[in-house]
């Protein structure tokens, strides 16, 4: 995707370094024109198959929306596959929010107001934010600020994929499976390069990559949107991710929506009126609760 266009954004901080191991770890802050805070945060985390796009692209703009509410928006960058393998994406994004806690007094930023929202990959990441916190494997405190929380309080999660090994599956079950050579379960697929090796040969890996193996009650109420026609990552990923987080977090932390006939990454998902529809989901657990 093209870059966002941000001019019109009086008060940002672009390219601010949130670890020293790679020059993927940065991130940018968008605040609203006027206030003091301190402001609830959105971290947007951008999708493109864990190996490219990039945090100031045309992704970031339906979470710019949150300035008009009263939101500050961090937009983070994380390691990709061709640099280094998972769980190197999912250290990143801790690592961000505990910058962002660390940080939030000279930014005018909440640190007890934090969500999460992606899509695709960046759901992905939204997801292991909201069910992986004090997990040590997939945390890396050499990142900096060991001492700040990477819990975040809601999840926004748009067409995320979860159980890799299931993926080829539903699709199939959809009429949707791609054709040989762009398939999940092969070894050049963005699951096998983010895992280092052809999924079908590493389960645990898979399991340990799922964000399914990590529900915990105090996970944070998580809204999940996908669409019924989605030909890259199957509708079924989020129907089981969100039963599955359900009987752990009850009926009322969980709100799934399955957009009739949108495909992935749709535009259906970014018009006005859905982009409300999640900030109005962000109110209700950020600024209400």
């Amino acid at each position: 995707p093209p870059p966002a266009d941000t001019s019109h954004i009086r008060r940002k901080f672009l390219n601010l370094s949130y670890a020293q191991l790679s020059p993927a770890q940065k991130l940018d802050i968008y605040l609203p024109d006027e206030g003091d805070g301190p402001f609830p945060v959105i971290v947007a985390i951008h999708g493109g198959a864990f190996m490219g796009c990039d945090k100031a692209d045309m992704q970031v703009l339906p979470m710019l929306e949150g300035l008009k509410r009263g939101y500050a928006v961090v937009s983070i960058n994380y390691r990709m596959s061709g640099e280094a393998k998972f769980p190197a994406l999912v250290q990143d994004a801790k690592a961000a929010v505990r910058w962002v806690r660390a940080n939030a007094k000279q930014y005018k930023l909440n640190p007890r107001k934090i969500a999460a929202w992606g899509g695709s990959a960046g759901g992905y990441l939204s997801t292991m934010l909201g069910t992986s916190a004090g997990v040590t494997e997939l945390e890396d405190l050499k990142l900096g600020n060991p001492d700040q929380s990477c819990t975040v309080q809601a999840v926004v999660v748009w067409y995320g994929p979860t159980n890799f090994l299931k993926m080829d599956e539903h699709l199939e079950a959809s009429g949707l499976l791609a054709p040989l050579g762009f398939r999940h379960n092969e070894a050049n697929s963005p699951e096998s390069l983010l895992l280092g090796q052809l999924i079908t040969e590493i389960p645990e890996k898979v399991k340990a990559a799922n964000p399914e193996t990590y529900i915990h009650p105090g996970a944070p109420p998580f809204l999940l949107q996908h669409g019924t026609k989605d030909p890259v990552v199957p509708v079924q990923q989020s129907i089981e991710f969100a039963e599955k987080l359900k009987q752990v977090l009850g009926e009322n932390k969980v709100t799934l929506e399955l957009l009739d006939g949108a495909e992935h990454a749709d535009i259906r998902f970014e018009t006005l009126e859905n982009v409300s529809r999640v900030l109005d989901f962000l109110d209700t657990h950020l600024k209400n609760a």
